[in-house]
């Protein structure tokens, strides 16, 4: 079996594409798995670092507020458009997939409904419970929707096809969770409280900088360990800020650009504080771990805002909207929840009720029902 996945933009779309193959690729060995995606993107080295042939397609979305920078992104985004046909027949030809996933970002629109066209079985899965425009666009033309959550099936628009499975998280979160303490160790925490801080792939300015006053705070009162990921967007502002503050420099206070072993990490945190993309809140539920959780203002219908508030009603994080977000209050915050650690586990405790480890396992059932038909 050949299966070509498209996914890209950022990791809420690339991990669960990459979980869902390694699953196929378990389930049958023979099968071809390759993948379609921009090679600006991160998914190109995500993807290519898992070992996946790489299909580059060039797409973009256009920008709604009417700037002159936005105007030639627009132009660009129309030229990639007009160029996607013909890239999208040339992959098909070049992989002649049996069945073709699309697992969300711009990338999967122009593949998945040039396979459904072509009569190639077709399936797309949705992270958030407020989807995104293109799955909403291809739910119709598909043979199967993956949905994560129920409030999703009907705003996806194609109901009588849609299946609630969860969100794959890769199957490395479940087992690095059990090799706790052994991750602890190369870390060299001992028994200190363990911070993991990120604010996505890209970054996130506000979530950085108010992670900045945290941690000054915590080199000079609390003897924590403290991983933060910047990301690419925000490492040079970041280092500049740090340097600024002299937190660059502090053995208690570690600065990455991108946290690629996500699994360890969060396996040897304590508390995790992050924005609250679907797929984050997947993998914080898989491994038990208390949050703070700071969801980004900049995407539609506030999904993050709606995704986050499922823990905070089970008590398994602390919400806070990035306008209301200063130094001081995330200072308060991880004071009160550090002076507790039982308080922690017990969040980490309730957040686990939201795991779904058996979501690849259903994804994979129904594709291959599907194959079967």
């Amino acid at each position: 079996m050949r299966v070509l996945i498209a996914a890209g933009g950022t990791a809420g779309h690339i991990n669960p594409a990459l979980a869902i193959a390694g699953a196929l690729k378990a389930a049958d060995p023979a099968a071809e798995i390759h993948f379609a995606g921009r090679k600006e993107g991160m998914e190109y080295g995500l993807v290519t670092k898992a070992g996946y042939p790489f299909h580059h397609i060039e797409i973009n979305g256009f920008q709604r507020k009417p700037t002159l920078k936005n105007v030639g992104r627009n132009v660009v985004a129309l030229y990639h458009l007009a160029l996607s046909g013909p890239r999208t027949a040339a992959i098909l030809k070049e992989v002649r997939p049996d069945l073709v996933i699309g697992c969300g970002g711009y990338v999967s629109g122009p593949v998945v409904r040039a396979a459904a066209k072509k009569g190639i079985k077709t399936a797309i899965h949705e992270q958030n419970a407020f989807p995104g425009v293109t799955n909403k666009l291809l739910a119709p033309d598909v043979d199967i929707v993956f949905a994560a959550v129920p409030a999703a099936v009907e705003k996806l628009g194609a109901p009588d096809k849609t299946l609630v499975v969860g969100n794959p998280v890769r199957p490395e979160v479940f087992v690095q969770a059990a090799n706790r303490e052994a991750i602890r160790a190369q870390l060299g925490a001992g028994d200190r409280t363990v911070i993991l801080s990120f604010g996505g792939s890209l970054g996130a300015q506000v979530l950085g900088e108010r992670v900045a006053d945290l941690a000054k705070w915590e080199i000079a009162q609390r003897d924590f360990l403290h991983v933060h990921a910047t990301g690419s967007i925000e490492k040079a502002d970041f280092a500049a800020l740090a340097a600024r503050l002299g937190i660059d420099h502090s053995p208690k206070f570690i600065i990455r650009e991108y946290i690629d072993n996500m699994p360890e990490m969060l396996a040897a945190a304590d508390l995790v504080i992050s924005r609250a993309g679907a797929l984050t809140l997947a993998e914080i539920a898989a491994v038990g771990r208390a949050s703070v959780l700071i969801p980004s203002p900049n995407v539609a219908e506030n999904h993050q805002y709606h995704n986050a508030m499922q823990l905070q009603k089970l008590g398994a994080a602390v919400v806070v909207e990035e306008k209301e977000l200063t130094g001081e209050k995330l200072i308060g915050i991880v004071d009160k929840l550090t002076k507790d650690p039982a308080e922690l586990m017990l969040m980490g405790a309730k957040a686990r009720a939201l795991a779904q480890p058996d979501s690849l396992d259903k994804i994979c059932e129904n594709l291959d029902q599907l194959m079967k038909t």
